[in-house]
């Protein structure tokens, strides 16, 4: 039977976050955020490993207690300029320790409220799927289009639109195989590079509170979600 993996990208900056230090080492409830990432999936008793993939400069994760998690997490000092980038070196790292066919659930360090019950709700319905799946939402705002002065030119349909999340889960041959081939540049996510090769994802109801930490204010709306589920 293949075993399931977890793989969290964290080499990234937040940027957007305007923040003095990489968005993932942002204190949030008195812990760093990627903290709680590696805490849910550490803690799933299906998962088998958590490999974290840091940028090779990284002088903040060794900073942190992760003691709790002995033989369950594994950093990787290998992360890459993009996403993708990232993932793929994470995954040729994680070579020895994987079977062709075993899962691998690829998860946002900036996705504080991930909960053991959308784990499972991954697992059981992707199942053995031949292609594998993601967390995602249904889009339910109206959605705008806009000109370079930030003017509308049109309403797009949100009919059969989804917001896609994580943990995003594909077997880790295909993964490989799907990142190493895509068009530079083109993958946002590790779906889009599984869609490249003609393939079609499944889609899994995820959650409105699995958010992802983008601006300074969704660190308070994480804060509200972790405090309400303690």
């Amino acid at each position: 039977m293949p075993d399931f993996y977890a793989l969290i990208p964290a080499a990234g900056t937040g940027s957007r976050m305007g923040l003095d230090i990489p968005k993932q080492y942002q204190e949030l409830v008195g812990k760093p955020l990627i903290h709680y990432a590696v805490d849910v999936l550490c803690t799933h008793v299906r998962l088998r490993q958590v490999f974290v993939v840091l940028a090779p400069q990284d002088g903040y994760f060794k900073r942190h207690d992760w003691s709790a998690y002995k033989g369950r997490l594994e950093p990787l000092y290998c992360g890459g300029a993009t996403r993708a980038a990232s993932v793929l070196n994470g995954l040729v790292a994680m070579a020895d320790a994987l079977e062709p066919d075993d899962w691998v659930l690829v998860h946002d360090a900036a996705r504080p409220c991930l909960s053991a019950l959308l784990i499972d709700r991954l697992l059981t319905e992707i199942g053995d799927d031949k292609v594998g799946g993601l967390l995602a939402l249904p889009v339910a705002d109206t959605l705008k289009r806009a000109d370079p002065a930030q003017r509308v030119i049109g309403t797009t349909s949100r009919d059969d639109l989804w917001q896609a999340q994580t943990p995003q889960m594909f077997r880790y041959r295909l993964l490989v195989e799907a990142l190493r081939n895509a068009r530079p540049g083109s993958v946002t996510d590790e779906a889009s590079a599984i869609e490249q090769m003609g393939l079609r994802p499944r889609l899994v109801m995820g959650s409105s509170g699995n958010l992802k930490v983008t601006w300074p204010e969704d660190l308070l709306f994480s804060k509200i979600c972790l405090k309400s589920n303690t």
